[in-house]
């Protein structure tokens, strides 16, 4: 009888302790739950590959047994990935690319072909010889690296208009000579009262004549080619002079002494070095001999080449933006955006020139390529400077007719998480980054806004945040290491966008 009472009580108060454990741990759910998941988890995990979890342990060949992956929030070994040095250095994942994730502007482009060009009158120089003589003495080579004011040329003169303005010149400076000493004696005589004053007044008269005609045949020979200094050279020696010596010019100046006649011994004018001297020379490189037209012995007339210079200094990139294109690339230029340039280079990585600026935009179509001409203005680099038996010999980085590619901005985007394109491995419909978390690399799926040949724009949405480490490169690479790792298969496209 008493079992019978006993029983009936137990049965109501196990109910309420059951609802009771059942409302504990429901309300309490955070913090038993996730540590039952995970040890669900790996139950399942090693029925599947066939262990148990003492068999596990007691594997002594696992080079990550005893890791605790609890200390990294989110890890998974399924999403995870640890490198070797070796690995890291055979993908080229140095310090360089692993960089913390910044939020930063990035703009849209369109890549158009271009070509390195000459700047219109400022890269060739014509060197011409304003009289007629023949060569006596060439003093530089083809290929020469010649800096403003070296002596080119000299040139013995038989320009008969030359010869005769100076001889004019001399014969009136002798009628001017006769005209002083006669009216200095005639005013002697005329304070003595021997001659009339008229006398003396019509020599002064005959005098300012030959001054006046003396000052026209002084024009004339400047138009010649000859300096004041020249001029009055002339003058104090009384002789004519019969060599022509043509100096190197300067790529935007002119001075008169480019060209110098002289009739004595002359030396050839050293070399002096880049940056010294005026300040033209700071600011330009020395001119290429690049084409020499005349030799020794021949005879030249007025007006005839003698050589051509270049300036490498500076150039023009010339781009060809297509018709579709030519609102972009005017919006871009309106808004001083900076372009890229790309060269492609043999062997090697492409090589990039930044922030180059839009010098101005052709008002014209070209009528065969149907294009619109645009020119980015390109500092010139000197990367070889040598001297052989005395010559010097430069070489520059760019060159006209070199070909690149321009890449033009067309629209800009603030706020951004900007990757390089390398930096993500594609799967099917899944883009991946992998974060640098610790010794490992934790594979985050994210959501790719843009992409082209060189960036990609990532959603901030959550999956990155600003400060988070993340691979820039060698994505596709780690990629197919984890499939490897996980023993799926590897799928040989995988991160190519084709």
């Amino acid at each position: 009888m008493k079992f019978h009472v006993l029983k009936k009580f137990v049965k109501p108060i196990s109910i309420v302790v059951c609802v009771g454990v059942v409302l504990v741990a429901a309300i309490n759910w955070q913090s038993w739950f996730p540590e039952t998941q995970k040890w669900v988890e790996s139950t399942v995990a090693s029925f599947r590959s066939g262990t148990t979890d003492e068999e596990h342990a007691e594997d002594t060949e696992d080079p990550h047994a005893g890791h605790d992956h609890a200390d990294h929030a989110g890890h998974d070994d399924a999403s995870s990935l640890e490198l070797s040095k070796q690995a890291l250095g055979n993908i080229g994942l140095t310090s360089e690319y692993l960089q913390p994730v910044k939020l930063e502007t990035f703009r849209k482009e369109m890549t158009v072909p271009a070509i390195v060009v000459e700047r219109p009158g400022r890269t060739r120089v014509q060197v011409a010889t304003p009289l007629t003589g023949v060569v006596m003495h060439v003093h530089v080579l083809e290929g020469e690296a010649i800096e403003p004011g070296t002596l080119l040329f000299q040139i013995r003169l038989t320009h008969e208009d030359l010869v005769q303005s100076q001889t004019d010149f001399l014969r009136t400076l002798g009628e001017l000579d006769v005209e002083d000493r006669e009216i200095a004696r005639l005013q002697d005589v005329t304070n003595s009262g021997a001659v009339a004053k008229k006398v003396l007044l019509e020599r002064e008269y005959a005098k300012d004549k030959l001054m006046a005609h003396l000052d026209a045949q002084k024009e004339a020979l400047k138009l010649h080619g000859l300096s004041d200094h020249q001029v009055d050279k002339i003058a104090e020696d009384r002789k004519l002079l019969r060599e022509l010596q043509i100096f190197a010019p300067s790529a935007d100046g002119h001075p008169e002494d480019e060209l110098k006649l002289t009739e004595g011994l002359i030396r050839r004018v050293s070399f002096q070095p880049t940056g010294s001297g005026s300040d033209e020379s700071e600011i330009h490189g020395p001119l290429i001999l690049q084409k020499l037209d005349v030799h020794k012995g021949q005879s030249l007339s007025a007006g005839e080449t003698l050589c051509i210079l270049a300036d490498y200094d500076e150039l023009y990139i010339q781009g060809m933006a297509f018709e579709q294109d030519i609102a972009r690339l005017r919006s871009a230029s309106r808004n001083d955006w900076k372009v890229t340039a790309v060269f492609d280079q043999s062997y090697t990585a492409a090589k990039t020139v930044e922030d180059l600026e839009i010098a101005y935009l052709s008002n014209e179509i070209h009528t065969d390529s149907r294009t619109l001409h645009f020119y980015v203005d390109l500092q010139n680099e000197m990367i070889s400077d040598k001297k052989l038996r005395g010559t010097r010999y430069i070489e520059w980085k760019y060159f006209p007719g070199q070909r690149l590619q321009l890449r033009i901005p067309i629209e800009e985007l603030s706020n951004q998480i900007v990757l390089p394109v390398d930096s993500v491995a594609r799967e099917g419909a899944e883009y991946f980054v992998f974060q640098q978390n610790g010794d490992h690399f934790d594979r985050v799926p994210v959501h790719v806004v843009y992409r082209d040949q060189f960036s990609v724009v990532i959603a901030n949405d959550g999956s990155l945040f600003p400060g988070d480490i993340v691979a820039l490169r060698g994505a596709h690479q780690m990629q197919m290491a984890l499939k490897n790792k996980s023993g799926g298969a590897v799928d040989p496209h995988a991160g190519h966008s084709h």
